[in-house]
């Protein structure tokens, strides 16, 4: 199961678009509302959530992934229970994908020492004592992956479906897009 966290102020591209090609691999996901069912994105988009952040259940889960948009990342930030999922799927080993300016809460929360990141362009002071990669749409480093911004969300949303799902699943899926 792949956990997507959804806060108010959420990036809808980079939620929406890998729950979709990440589905279209035969991976379960589940949009998390992280403060109420109908969650307003960025711009003005509302997303109905599969589930409360209450229901997550780690036991169960494969990747949490974390969209950026400016408020949506406050929000996630903001919230409690947030930074606890973030740690529980640490100690579990699950993958921590985030996009945009979502790595810098992994920064901020110190979880990104000595890994290679990207994150939104400017930003890169938040990825503390990361090693920031600006050139690269999408970088892998352990268990984290970590994706530029929106205009990455295909590149991120493919290699979330290539490590849970293998090379040739996302190739498929990429084909199938018509994606490069």
């Amino acid at each position: 199961m792949v956990y997507i966290l959804l806060a108010p102020g959420f990036e809808e591209a980079e939620a929406l678009v890998p729950a979709d090609l990440l589905r279209r691999a035969g991976v379960p996901v589940a949009l998390v509302g992280v403060e109420e069912e109908l969650v307003p994105g960025s711009h003005q988009i509302e997303v109905k959530a599969d589930l409360p952040l209450g229901k997550v259940d780690l036991t169960q889960a494969d990747m949490v992934v974390l969209p950026g948009g400016l408020k949506g990342v406050r929000n996630l930030s903001e919230h409690p229970a947030v930074a606890a999922l973030i740690q529980e799927a640490l100690d579990r080993d699950i993958w921590l994908a985030a996009i945009c300016a979502a790595p810098t809460l992994l920064g901020r929360l110190g979880h990104l020492k000595g890994k290679q990141a990207v994150c939104y362009p400017g930003m890169e002071n938040g990825l503390t004592n990361a090693i920031p990669c600006p050139e690269q749409a999408v970088v892998v480093d352990g268990k984290f992956i970590t994706g530029r911004a929106a205009g990455a969300s295909f590149d991120f949303g493919l290699k979330l479906v290539e490590v849970l799902a293998g090379a040739g699943k996302a190739e498929e899926i990429r084909n199938a897009v018509c994606y490069r």
